[in-house]
Protein backbone atom coordinates (compact mmCIF):
# COMPACT_ATOMS: atom_id res chain seq x y z
CA UNK A 1 0.00 0.00 0.00
CA UNK A 2 2.86 2.64 0.92
CA UNK A 3 4.49 1.59 -2.22
CA UNK A 4 1.81 2.52 -4.43
CA UNK A 5 0.88 5.31 -2.57
CA UNK A 6 4.70 6.47 -3.25
CA UNK A 7 4.16 5.63 -6.94
CA UNK A 8 1.03 7.54 -6.93
CA UNK A 9 2.38 10.71 -5.33
CA UNK A 10 5.54 10.35 -7.82
CA UNK A 11 3.42 10.52 -10.80
CA UNK A 12 1.11 13.32 -9.89
CA UNK A 13 4.35 15.02 -9.64
CA UNK A 14 5.69 14.32 -12.92
CA UNK A 15 2.74 15.60 -14.28
CA UNK A 16 2.52 18.95 -12.30
CA UNK A 17 6.48 19.64 -13.30
CA UNK A 18 5.40 18.34 -17.15
CA UNK A 19 2.49 20.76 -17.41
CA UNK A 20 4.50 23.64 -15.11
CA UNK A 21 7.87 23.40 -17.88
CA UNK A 22 5.45 23.44 -20.92
CA UNK A 23 3.66 26.53 -20.37
CA UNK A 24 0.37 24.92 -19.06
CA UNK A 25 -1.95 26.72 -16.73
CA UNK A 26 -0.62 28.95 -14.03
CA UNK A 27 -3.81 30.17 -12.43
CA UNK A 28 -4.80 29.40 -8.71
CA UNK A 29 -6.71 26.12 -8.37
CA UNK A 30 -10.25 27.37 -8.73
CA UNK A 31 -9.44 31.06 -10.11
CA UNK A 32 -11.04 31.94 -12.47
CA UNK A 33 -9.50 31.01 -16.20
CA UNK A 34 -8.82 34.26 -18.16
CA UNK A 35 -8.21 34.39 -21.88
CA UNK A 36 -5.68 37.16 -23.41
CA UNK A 37 -7.38 36.54 -27.25
CA UNK A 38 -10.19 38.41 -28.07
CA UNK A 39 -12.66 37.06 -30.47
CA UNK A 40 -13.29 39.00 -33.81
CA UNK A 41 -16.18 41.45 -34.46
CA UNK A 42 -18.83 39.71 -36.42
CA UNK A 43 -20.54 36.06 -37.22
CA UNK A 44 -20.26 33.51 -39.13
CA UNK A 45 -20.71 35.57 -41.95
CA UNK A 46 -16.99 37.52 -41.50
CA UNK A 47 -15.27 34.11 -41.94
CA UNK A 48 -13.04 34.14 -45.27
CA UNK A 49 -12.89 31.02 -46.42
CA UNK A 50 -11.99 30.63 -50.50
CA UNK A 51 -11.12 26.81 -50.21
CA UNK A 52 -14.33 25.28 -48.78
CA UNK A 53 -17.24 24.89 -50.89
CA UNK A 54 -19.42 28.14 -50.38
CA UNK A 55 -22.67 28.31 -48.16
CA UNK A 56 -25.60 29.70 -48.88
CA UNK A 57 -25.29 33.31 -48.37
CA UNK A 58 -21.53 33.12 -50.55
CA UNK A 59 -23.80 31.10 -53.31
CA UNK A 60 -26.80 33.84 -53.57
CA UNK A 61 -23.75 36.96 -53.45
CA UNK A 62 -22.36 35.28 -56.15
CA UNK A 63 -24.93 34.89 -58.41
CA UNK A 64 -26.21 37.95 -60.55
CA UNK A 65 -29.82 36.83 -60.78
CA UNK A 66 -29.85 36.85 -56.86
CA UNK A 67 -28.77 40.80 -56.11
CA UNK A 68 -32.68 41.52 -54.59
CA UNK A 69 -32.84 38.11 -52.32
CA UNK A 70 -29.37 39.11 -50.94
CA UNK A 71 -30.50 42.60 -50.41
CA UNK A 72 -33.79 41.25 -48.53
CA UNK A 73 -31.69 38.89 -46.54
CA UNK A 74 -28.94 41.64 -45.25
CA UNK A 75 -32.02 43.65 -44.52
CA UNK A 76 -34.00 41.20 -42.21
CA UNK A 77 -30.57 40.64 -41.25
CA UNK A 78 -30.27 37.21 -41.96
CA UNK A 79 -26.73 37.05 -43.15
CA UNK A 80 -25.33 35.22 -40.53
CA UNK A 81 -28.04 32.95 -39.75
CA UNK A 82 -27.89 31.64 -43.37
CA UNK A 83 -23.70 31.40 -43.39
CA UNK A 84 -23.74 29.17 -39.98
CA UNK A 85 -23.88 25.77 -40.38
CA UNK A 86 -27.26 25.06 -40.87
CA UNK A 87 -28.37 22.60 -42.92
CA UNK A 88 -31.14 24.75 -44.98
CA UNK A 89 -33.17 24.42 -47.71
CA UNK A 90 -33.55 27.73 -49.33
CA UNK A 91 -36.30 28.41 -52.09
CA UNK A 92 -34.68 31.24 -53.65
CA UNK A 93 -36.48 34.06 -55.93
CA UNK A 94 -34.89 35.24 -59.12
CA UNK A 95 -34.55 39.40 -59.58
CA UNK A 96 -37.19 38.66 -61.88
CA UNK A 97 -39.70 36.85 -59.37
CA UNK A 98 -38.94 40.12 -56.94
CA UNK A 99 -39.97 42.51 -59.93
CA UNK A 100 -43.10 41.16 -61.01
CA UNK A 101 -44.63 41.91 -57.47
CA UNK A 102 -46.61 45.11 -56.97
CA UNK A 103 -44.67 48.27 -57.70
CA UNK A 104 -42.89 49.77 -54.56
CA UNK A 105 -43.80 45.99 -52.76
CA UNK A 106 -39.59 45.13 -52.48
CA UNK A 107 -38.41 48.72 -51.81
CA UNK A 108 -41.38 48.83 -48.52
CA UNK A 109 -39.98 45.62 -47.63
CA UNK A 110 -36.93 47.25 -47.38
CA UNK A 111 -37.81 49.65 -45.05
CA UNK A 112 -36.74 49.15 -41.77
CA UNK A 113 -40.29 49.77 -39.80
CA UNK A 114 -41.50 46.37 -42.50
CA UNK A 115 -38.34 44.29 -41.24
CA UNK A 116 -41.00 41.80 -39.46
CA UNK A 117 -43.13 41.47 -42.33
CA UNK A 118 -39.52 40.63 -44.36
CA UNK A 119 -38.38 38.12 -42.31
CA UNK A 120 -41.48 36.25 -42.19
CA UNK A 121 -41.46 36.16 -46.11
CA UNK A 122 -37.57 34.66 -46.12
CA UNK A 123 -38.77 32.62 -43.67
CA UNK A 124 -41.18 31.04 -45.92
CA UNK A 125 -38.47 30.10 -48.21
CA UNK A 126 -36.76 28.25 -45.49
CA UNK A 127 -37.01 24.52 -44.54
CA UNK A 128 -34.24 23.30 -41.75
CA UNK A 129 -32.64 20.39 -43.15
CA UNK A 130 -31.60 19.76 -46.63
CA UNK A 131 -34.36 18.43 -49.04
CA UNK A 132 -32.43 17.31 -52.67
CA UNK A 133 -34.69 17.36 -56.26
CA UNK A 134 -34.91 13.83 -55.69
CA UNK A 135 -36.93 14.13 -52.13
CA UNK A 136 -39.09 17.05 -53.18
CA UNK A 137 -42.42 14.70 -54.02
CA UNK A 138 -45.50 15.10 -55.43
CA UNK A 139 -47.94 16.51 -52.40
CA UNK A 140 -45.15 16.45 -49.68
CA UNK A 141 -45.96 19.55 -47.12
CA UNK A 142 -43.27 21.18 -46.26
CA UNK A 143 -43.25 23.35 -42.65
CA UNK A 144 -41.11 26.38 -43.05
CA UNK A 145 -39.05 28.05 -41.06
CA UNK A 146 -42.29 30.47 -40.35
CA UNK A 147 -43.92 27.83 -39.13
CA UNK A 148 -46.56 27.97 -42.47
CA UNK A 149 -46.99 25.19 -44.87
CA UNK A 150 -45.52 25.21 -48.58
CA UNK A 151 -46.99 22.38 -50.84
CA UNK A 152 -44.41 20.93 -53.49
CA UNK A 153 -45.73 19.53 -56.81
CA UNK A 154 -43.96 17.47 -58.47
CA UNK A 155 -45.58 15.91 -62.25
CA UNK A 156 -44.16 15.65 -65.63
CA UNK A 157 -40.78 16.55 -64.38
CA UNK A 158 -42.13 19.91 -63.47
CA UNK A 159 -40.85 20.64 -59.49
CA UNK A 160 -42.51 23.59 -58.08
CA UNK A 161 -43.30 24.59 -54.56
CA UNK A 162 -46.78 26.24 -54.09
CA UNK A 163 -46.98 28.44 -57.65
CA UNK A 164 -43.05 28.64 -58.01
CA UNK A 165 -41.12 26.28 -60.72
CA UNK A 166 -37.76 24.94 -59.34
CA UNK A 167 -35.52 26.07 -62.22
CA UNK A 168 -32.25 25.07 -61.06
CA UNK A 169 -31.17 23.46 -57.64
CA UNK A 170 -27.42 24.52 -56.22
CA UNK A 171 -25.38 22.38 -53.21
CA UNK A 172 -24.02 24.01 -50.42
CA UNK A 173 -21.92 23.81 -47.96
CA UNK A 174 -24.63 24.34 -45.22
CA UNK A 175 -27.64 23.00 -47.75
CA UNK A 176 -29.36 23.50 -50.78
CA UNK A 177 -30.36 26.57 -52.99
CA UNK A 178 -33.58 25.60 -55.27
CA UNK A 179 -33.82 28.35 -57.50
CA UNK A 180 -37.38 29.62 -58.12
CA UNK A 181 -39.44 31.71 -60.67
CA UNK A 182 -41.68 33.51 -58.20
CA UNK A 183 -41.53 35.27 -54.60
CA UNK A 184 -43.30 32.64 -52.11
CA UNK A 185 -46.21 34.85 -50.24
CA UNK A 186 -47.27 33.63 -47.04
CA UNK A 187 -50.69 33.00 -46.68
Amino acid sequence: MTRSLSSSTMMAFMATSLITACGGPTAEPGSPATSTTEAPGGGQSTVVDEQSQKNIVAVAVGSKDHSTLVAAVKAAEYVDVLSNAGPFTVFAPVNAAFAALPAGTVEGLLKPEKKADLQDILEYHVWVGVLKPEQLTDGKVLNMVNLKNATISNKDGKLMINDATVVASVPTSNGIIHVIDKVLLPG
